[in-house]
């Protein structure tokens, strides 16, 4: 029960940061996304998005914060292991699932259903 409430408050702390962000600091929601992203290759960068998954869980691995995460984790993974060259490869290796995913679910939907216009 504790490990859901935990990936329930920081992933909802998180939600909650966005929901800020666009209704004080009038930011776009493609701004906020963007922000989002940053700020979790920055802590993943410093360290700090690691221990924030190993305590929160799917809160801390599902909102876009943990994209960002994935991209500097992969390069720097992946630098360390091939050079500069790593840098790059490590980006599309670790995030090259995700992203498929979202292209071919978006092409069955898009398919699938009908837009309203």
């Amino acid at each position: 029960m504790g490990t859901y409430f935990t990936a329930f408050y920081v992933g909802g702390i998180i939600c909650i940061i966005g929901q800020l962000m666009i209704d004080v600091l009038k930011m776009t929601p493609a701004h906020v996304m963007a922000t989002l992203v940053v700020v979790g290759a920055v802590l993943d960068g410093l360290g700090l998005y690691e221990p924030l998954i190993d305590y929160a869980g799917a809160g801390a691995t599902v909102p876009i914060t943990s994209f960002g995460n994935a991209l500097v984790h992969g390069a720097l993974t992946e630098a360390e292991r091939n050079g500069l060259v790593g840098i790059l490869t490590g980006i599309f290796e670790v995030t090259s699932a995700g992203i498929s995913a979202a292209i071919i679910f978006a092409f069955l939907i898009a398919v699938t259903f009908k837009p309203k216009g």
